[in-house]
């Protein structure tokens, strides 16, 4: 099947894809400030800058377009047809990336999620399986705690 955009049309199309704060990031961060956590956004200082950044727990969450990340659902097993050589190495080393930086998070003492874009449309499954991850909202670590005040 031929692409039924012009080669400039295609790379103008392609150029506009955002890296953060994407619909999917977006929801996710919705949903979960909604329930309670708090977070912060994309930790230049860590490995792969996650998109959410629970300090006081070490944990970490990558939300992940399907196709970009090679996901094993249907997006993330479409083969483009112009270009494909180039498409397929280019998301194989975005795959491999991604290990590469889980294992580094990891070996820092780090635990990671990763949450998948096909897996957004259920936003009750996505909710229980990020609070099985965190734990409880209302649950502070003590580098969540500011220590009360001394009194005069």
């Amino acid at each position: 099947m031929a692409d039924s955009l012009t080669p400039e049309a295609r790379s103008r199309n392609m150029s506009r894809i955002r890296g953060k704060n994407t619909k999917p990031e977006l929801l996710v961060r919705r949903l979960i400030h909604a329930a309670g956590y708090r977070y912060r956004l994309h930790d230049k200082k860590l490995p792969g800058r996650p998109d959410l950044v629970f300090a006081g727990r070490h944990k970490v969450i990558f939300v992940n377009g399907c196709f970009w990340h090679l996901h094993d659902c249907k997006a993330g097993q479409h083969h483009p047809q112009t270009n494909a050589d180039f498409w397929l190495q280019k998301r194989e080393r975005t795959a491999a990336r991604d290990a590469d930086q889980r294992r580094k998070l990891e070996d820092g003492g780090w635990s990671v999620l990763t949450l998948w874009e096909c897996e957004l449309r259920n936003e009750e499954a996505l909710m229980a399986e990020v609070r099985t991850f965190l734990g409880d909202a209302r649950a502070h670590s003590a580098a969540d705690v500011v220590p009360p005040a001394p009194e005069q």
